[in-house]
Parts: C-alpha cells; sequence; structure tokens
C-alpha cells in the first residue's frame, strides 16, 4: 500500500467516524434528533443532585428537620412543584392556530378569512390565516397564537395557550433556586474550614454553578414579567421594526396593552381554551397610549 492509498484510507474512515459521531450526537435545532425525554431526565436529576447534596452533606438540615419539619417539608413541597410544574408546561399545547380554526364554527370561519384577505396574513409554510400576533414556528411546524418563543429546555413553544404556566414555571424555579443558595451559604458558614475538605470543593462548586443559574433565572424572570405588565411577546419586543402591524409604533407605546390590571387578568384568569382575535389599534388609540401619564392619570387608575 503506497502513502497516498494510506492517507485516503485513513481519511475515509474518519470521515465515516465523525459523520457517525454526528448522526449520534443531539441536535438542538433539529426537532428530529432533539433529546427531549434525555433533557428533561437530565434536569430533573440535576434537580435531585442539588438538593440530595444538601441532605447528603448537611447534618444541620437534618437535625432542623428533626426539630422544625415544616421548613425541610415546604422546601421539598415547592421542589416537587417545581418538577410538576415543569412536566405539566412541557406537555401543554401552546395554542395552535389550526386548532383555534377548528374551534370556531364554518361560517364564523369564512367570514374571518373573506375579511384577511392580505398576503401578510397567510402562512406560506402550513397554508392558514394568521391572526395578529401568531408567527409560525419551524421546530413545531405550525402557526402559534401569540407567539413569545419555542424553548428547547421544555419542548414547546410558548404561545397563548402555556405563557402562563411557563411563567409560574419560572417563578417556581427562581424561589427554588434562591432557597437552595441559602442553604448552601448557610452549610458553608458553618462547616467550612482552612483546610479544605473534598466535601466544601463539591459544595462551593455547586454553590458557584447554581449561582450562575440564579442569575438566569431572575432576569427571566424579571423579563417575562415585564411582558406581561405591558402584554408584549418577546418576539415582538425582538422582532418589532420587521412585524408590519408594528413597524411604526413608537417603541415606547405597547399597542395592545389595556392597563396594567387589566393585562394582569387577562394573562392568569382568561381561559387558554378561548381566544379572542386582538383587533389592531386606531391611530386615535396609539396616539393617546404615547401620551405620558399625569398625576390624575394615576389617581383616576387610567394607567392600570
Amino acid at each position: 500500500m503506497t502513502i497516498v492509498g494510506f492517507c485516503r484510507s485513513n481519511c475515509y474512515s474518519w470521515h465515516r467516524a465523525s459523520e457517525r459521531c454526528f448522526q449520534l450526537s443531539p441536535c438542538l435545532s433539529d426537532p428530529a434528533r432533539r433529546p427531549s425525554l434525555g433533557l428533561k431526565v437530565a434536569l430533573v436529576m440535576l434537580h435531585l443532585i442539588y438538593v440530595g447534596v444538601l441532605f447528603l452533606f448537611g447534618r444541620d438540615l437534618i437535625s432542623k428537620t428533626k426539630k422544625e419539619p415544616w421548613y425541610t417539608a415546604i422546601y421539598l413541597l415547592l421542589f416537587a412543584a417545581t418538577l410538576v410544574q415543569y412536566f405539566f408546561t412541557s406537555g401543554s399545547s401552546p395554542g395552535y392556530v389550526i386548532d383555534a380554526m377548528r374551534a370556531v364554527n364554518e361560517s364564523h370561519a369564512i367570514s374571518r378569512k373573506a375579511s384577511m384577505t392580505s398576503k401578510s396574513w397567510a402562512c406560506t409554510y402550513c397554508n392558514v390565516i394568521q391572526p395578529p400576533r401568531s408567527k409560525h414556528c419551524h421546530d413545531c411546524d405550525k402557526c402559534v397564537l401569540q407567539f413569545d418563543h419555542h424553548c428547547v429546555w421544555l419542548g414547546t413553544c410558548i404561545g397563548h395557550g402555556n405563557h402562563c404556566r411557563f411563567w409560574w414555571y419560572i417563578a417556581e424555579e427562581t424561589t427554588l433556586c434562591i432557597w437552595t443558595c441559602i442553604l448552601y451559604i448557610t452549610y458553608l458558614k458553618a462547616n467550612i474550614t482552612r483546610a479544605c475538605r473534598w466535601k466544601d470543593a463539591i459544595m462551593i462548586l455547586l454553590l458557584a454553578t447554581l449561582s450562575i443559574c440564579l442569575i438566569f433565572l431572575l432576569l427571566l424572570f424579571l423579563f417575562h414579567s415585564y411582558l406581561v405588565l405591558t402584554n408584549q411577546t418577546t418576539y415582538e419586543l425582538v422582532r418589532r421594526r420587521r412585524i408590519p402591524y408594528l413597524r411604526g409604533i413608537p417603541e415606547r407605546v405597547y399597542p395592545f396593552s389595556k392597563g396594567i390590571c387589566r393585562n394582569l387578568y387577562n394573562f392568569c384568569c382568561a381561559s387558554s381554551s378561548i381566544y379572542s382575535v386582538e383587533p389592531l389599534p386606531t391611530p386615535e388609540e396609539l396616539e393617546a397610549k404615547s401620551r405620558p401619564y399625569t398625576c390624575l392619570d394615576v389617581l383616576s387608575c387610567c394607567c392600570c
């Protein structure tokens, strides 16, 4: 065998091996190869590790459990509720346009199609009439009502049908993360010594990674709380200049906002199975929303 033949043989073997590894490796952008089940199991295992290490190494926590069982009971209840909310949100429907069209009667659907004849309302991928605030998700291959984003960690879109559940999951996860960080810091203050033991090193490493996760969770929670109060979505905020019906609206004007109290009520109390198309605001309404609030507006609750 010549040197050229040997190199070709090695290159071919390396190419086949790399292609095989690429096929076996998880790809989060491809829905056909996204390891949704494996990712969910990994997230559950991370939760169990962070909480299990506390009860494994923290003798003070165990003694506190015997003296004050309610403290540990509330913590474990929050831990279980967070995991239940995670699976509940990941298995929920974001609210698809095609399902909403099937829910309404045929005459209503025909009249709606007749009123939306513009090409900007037609989806070129699934051939359905897109209501305002909806968008086609390429991962789900469906148009989503009030599309916010596609969450890889949950394996589903966040939209009209599950945005409230997603917010509650982020709130519970953030609270659990803060509480766990406090327990880690309490352990290190009581048990860390100058001669760093392997237990202390593990606790410090876990606390450092948990603190990084807490920063991202807290920012995500505050960001989505802001979106809820102003009745916006992530897609509308990020792609505002590219969306035709939002392109000419000033950035500080929230066209779909009905006031803080009304936004909160619609977000928390409105039924996720019933979707009403939000009409685009008129120029007069946009002009009224662009005016700054005065003290009289605040006293009369016009801003709410």
